[in-house]
């Protein structure tokens, strides 16, 4: 079940507008207060910039969205920021957009493009993906299944976690209204060898195609 969309990790993103140069760091959170910690920390690393605007949005249904301007005109910055990632859909993500001023005005237009093509930069660095309640299989096997397991993984489920003992201990995730069927596969691949040593729904990251952001 797709739950919402958010970024993968860490990222930072930088251009060069009328000598002004623009520096996106973006970073995926779980709460206000993270996203607030980070904000302090860029605010810290950059206290000799021009401005050092942040944006955040937070929670599955959004229902955070903060902004400042940091200086800027009022609506040129922080909000387009925000505007940005709810019309992407992109939530438990903090974005600071610092701006070290060279001397050439952009205008309030110019200023809010600026600062929206910086953050979607650094959007694309952190890696775009899709948020979904999975069901994940705890899974034990012996070596020589292991090929015809991966070849069977593909759409329907993904290998993840892989930890390599006397056995093959992995992950297996697949949707949650797939799970009586994976199972069933996995048994019929290892010939009913197969060590299935815990069942749970989780929310997992999977990195969005083009085609689905």
């Amino acid at each position: 079940m797709k739950l919402y969309k958010t970024v993968a990790h860490e990222a930072i993103a930088d251009q060069t507008i009328e000598k002004s140069k623009f520096i996106a760091h973006v970073k995926p959170v779980s709460s206000r207060e993270e996203a607030d910690s980070f904000i302090t920390d860029i605010k810290k690393k950059y206290r000799d910039a021009t401005h050092n605007v942040p944006a955040m949005v937070v929670g599955e249904k959004m229902q955070i969205q903060w902004a400042s301007d940091d200086g800027e005109p009022q609506g040129t910055s922080g909000a387009p920021i925000v505007r940005l990632m709810v019309s992407e859909g992109i939530t438990d993500t903090v974005i600071v957009v610092t701006r070290y001023f060279g001397g050439i005005k952009l205008g309030t237009g110019g200023l809010a493009r600026a600062y929206t093509s910086t953050a979607k930069m650094g959007l694309k660095s952190a890696g775009i993906c899709q948020v979904s309640e999975m069901t994940v299989l705890r899974c034990r096997f012996d070596y020589n299944f292991f090929s015809k397991i991966q070849n069977a993984a593909g759409k329907d489920f993904q290998i993840n976690n892989i930890n390599y003992t006397d056995k093959i201990e992995a992950d297996i995730e697949c949707e949650p209204e797939c799970s009586d069927e994976i199972r069933d596969l996995l048994v019929n691949i290892t010939d009913g060898r197969i060590i299935i040593k815990s069942e749970e729904k989780r929310n997992v990251k999977q990195l969005c195609s083009d085609e689905t952001r």
